[in-house]
């Protein structure tokens, strides 16, 4: 499902002796050399896709206190946040136009800029007033009026959990708690123990269960996205806090649902996770990388056993093996394009890319991971 014309070289056989973090600056570096940070696509958009993988960036310069990677990241929302804290391209109406705001709170610390702060405030101000459904559920967007998608667990609460903690306000972060309450209780399926992509409040959306309002099918990706949420809500969520315990086993469930549909023979995760043996279904690699940066994070922090960790090992190696290269360095590929709910055959045919932002973000988020759980004692 490649359509790069790129060549394995005598290099890549050399590269099985780098460590996970120099896996990462490497991705780092090609993507730094490919575009200028304000080039980043979509250019002049406030938007997850720069925001999954200048997370991995900021991931990256905290392991390796490198400055050049701290340096893209500041030089990216200064593209696009104003001096006066107003940030012109941000769409109030979507949740994925939200996340990047995690990116200022780093920011915002080491420099007390008031034009980082006043922006904080607006994207919590925005979050406060998003539109629910009757459930209390964010919708994914405003034109997707009474739909929550998983994905959306990612957009917002990993920033209201922090601007939570830093600003002194209990009111989002009680809010992303409950957030990933509501989303467990509408999407999990009980039998297979995983999430549905989406729910309709409305049951009127074609792919829609009648009934149920579910999405038919478990989509890798938007199922990667709610262990990662979740473990950095968990950051700032105090262990004493009644939905702490909660959330952690949600957080364990759901990942230990997730490893028995993990691939024997490569290590990878299916782009629909649970239909391995259909032809038509591919091993997608974003997913994999979400999946691994959360079965590592969650041993770390002891939510799940060490055993948890060969899980993690398998798919590691799973996306190492899968990895080329060409002229411009490391190429990640098999990953889907931003997808939206769909039936199976929509999943099935998506198409791939290599290198774009949210795959090279997912895989920064799994090297960093590794390199947190399995090396850092070692380097």
């Amino acid at each position: 499902m490649n359509n790069t014309n790129e060549k394995t070289t005598d290099a890549q056989k050399n590269k099985s002796a780098m460590t996970a973090l120099e896996r990462a600056m490497e991705a780092c570096d090609m993507m730094m050399r490919r575009f200028t940070a304000d080039q980043l696509p979509p250019v002049g958009h406030f938007h997850y896709h720069q925001g999954v993988f200048l997370s991995g960036v900021m991931n990256v310069y905290e392991a390796s206190k490198k400055n050049v990677y701290l340096n893209f990241v500041k030089d990216w929302v200064d593209s696009v946040v104003l001096e006066d804290g107003s940030i012109p391209s941000l769409d109030e109406g979507q949740l994925d136009d939200l996340q990047p705001g995690i990116l200022l709170f780093p920011l915002y610390k080491k420099t007390k800029s008031l034009a980082y702060e006043t922006a904080l405030h607006r994207i919590a101000g925005v979050l406060k007033e998003f539109p629910k459904c009757q459930n209390g559920g964010y919708w994914h967007k405003q034109w997707h009026p009474h739909q929550m998608w998983l994905d959306g667990l990612y957009m917002a609460g990993p920033f209201s959990a922090e601007y939570s903690m830093i600003f002194q306000d209990n009111t989002l972060l009680e809010e992303a708690a409950d957030q990933v309450i509501l989303m467990q209780d509408k999407t999990k399926d009980p039998v297979t123990g995983l999430w549905y992509h989406a729910y309709d409040e409305s049951k009127n959306e074609s792919w829609a269960d009648k009934e149920t309002g579910l999405a038919p099918e478990f989509w890798g990706r938007s199922i990667g996205w709610v262990p990662v949420a979740i473990l950095d809500e968990l950051r700032f969520l105090p262990k004493d806090h009644p939905k702490h315990k909660v959330l952690v086993t949600i957080l364990t469930d759901l990942l230990k649902a997730v490893v028995q549909y993990q691939d024997n023979k490569t290590g990878l995760w299916y782009q629909v996770i649970n239909k391995g043996n259909d032809s038509r279904n591919w091993l997608e690699s974003s997913c994999t990388c979400l999946f691994v940066a959360a079965l590592c994070r969650s041993v770390k922090e002891g939510y799940l056993s060490s055993s948890y960790l060969s899980y993690a090992k398998k798919g590691y190696e799973g996306i190492m093996n899968r990895l080329k290269y060409d002229e411009n360095g490391v190429v990640i590929d098999n990953i889907c394009v931003g997808t939206g709910v769909g039936d199976y055959a929509h999943y099935c045919g998506r198409p791939t890319s290599f290198n774009d932002l949210h795959g090279v973000g997912a895989y920064l988020l799994m090297c960093t991971a590794v390199h947190q759980s399995m090396e850092e004692d070692q380097v």
